[in-house]
């Protein structure tokens, strides 16, 4: 960052839909040094409409918002202002609410229990062109980075059709996982889990996670134990 650019405060538009949420971050930011709130919206809607009218450098966004929710939002606003970065404020750090929200152009991306001195930083480090990720966010996107590379590394051959995340489920059943682990496991929703269970079922004819561990085994996807 110049210095020029350290001498001027960032202006910041906040975008939440909880009314209290939201009038607290606009006060919390307002004792913060470095950081100029210029505007507040309720929603995506109202958060692309504000970029628009005040120019902002920075939209702190949350994410479950009426309307227009903070992914779609995030993705207008780099699409019709890149001069605006978008960092994501919100309780949810699952991988469904995670990697959408990068995809669709957010630099930064924090938890609600961050501290005024974590969105600060994260502020003027996607101002500076870094990212602005919590510690707990960064240690997600190496661990999704190192299944991914692991993945690549030795792909399971996938039998009947499978699909890669169904021959990954389909393993997690032979170890005994329940839908809840396997989601926990693969960081998604119970429902994906059990989404995926069904499509294997149906392309391989099996009827119950029985005869999905029989399968595995039989098909050289696990191996027995030895001695």
């Amino acid at each position: 960052m110049t210095e020029e650019a350290e001498r001027k405060p960032a202006r910041v538009v906040v975008a939440d839909d909880q009314t209290v949420v939201r009038e607290g971050i606009v006060m919390l930011l307002g004792l913060l040094p470095g950081i100029e709130v210029v505007g507040a919206a309720g929603d995506g809607e109202e958060a692309v409409r504000l970029v628009a009218e005040v120019a902002p450098d920075v939209v702190l966004m949350d994410l479950r918002m009426p309307r227009c929710d903070g992914v779609e939002a995030t993705r207008r606003i780099r699409a019709e202002h890149p001069g605006t970065q978008v960092v994501v404020l919100t309780t949810y750090a699952d991988d469904e609410s995670l990697f959408p929200a990068l995809a669709a152009g957010a630099r930064g991306y924090l938890t609600k229990d961050a501290d005024g001195e974590e969105i600060v930083r994260a502020v003027h480090s996607v101002l500076s062109g870094d990212a602005g990720l919590s510690p707990s966010i960064q240690r997600r996107l190496l661990e999704r980075l190192t299944e991914t590379e692991a993945r690549q590394a030795a792909p399971p051959e996938a039998p009947d059709g499978l699909t890669v995340r169904e021959t990954e489920v389909l393993l997690l059943i032979a170890e005994g996982l329940s839908n809840q682990e396997i989601g926990r496991r693969l960081h998604v929703s119970t429902a994906t889990v059990k989404t995926h269970i069904n499509n294997l079922f149906a392309k391989t004819g099996l009827k119950d996670r029985a005869q999905a561990v029989r399968y595995a085994y039989g098909k050289g996807l696990v191996r027995p134990p030895v001695g």
